[in-house]
């Protein structure tokens, strides 16, 4: 029996489900970095990222090579980062809507849309 697509989605989001993989994703969605160049960017010891970037490898979301004594990463499809810049513009839309709430709870106004009850 074949594992439903909504199950293979949730498996894919928990593997997003990390700041230190979302940020070296981040930083492979600009261009290829060796591991040394993606250290202080995460700001995470060696061992974590080299963990990290295991579970990215087992997903299929980066591949590495060698140049030299050097491993680069890279990502598998430019559509990683257009999932990242998608996830932007729904954040930013988010935040916008509630900085717009809280300015208006700051202000003493309902929220858009909402009447103040009178009395």
């Amino acid at each position: 029996m074949s594992t439903p697509l909504y199950q293979l989605k949730a498996e894919f989001f928990k593997t997003l489900g990390h700041p230190a993989r979302i940020r070296v994703l981040e930083l492979l969605s600009e261009r290829d970095h060796a591991v040394a160049e993606m250290l202080p960017e995460v700001g995470i010891e060696p061992a974590h990222l080299s963990q990290q970037l295991a579970v990215l490898r087992r997903a299929g979301l980066v591949v590495s090579r060698k140049e030299g004594a050097t491993v680069v990463y890279s990502l598998t499809s430019p559509q990683v980062a257009d999932l990242l810049a998608v996830a932007r513009s729904i954040l930013t839309g988010v935040l916008a809507g509630q900085a717009e709430l809280l300015d208006d709870l700051r202000s003493g106004g309902a929220p858009a849309g909402r009447e103040r009850p009178s009395g």
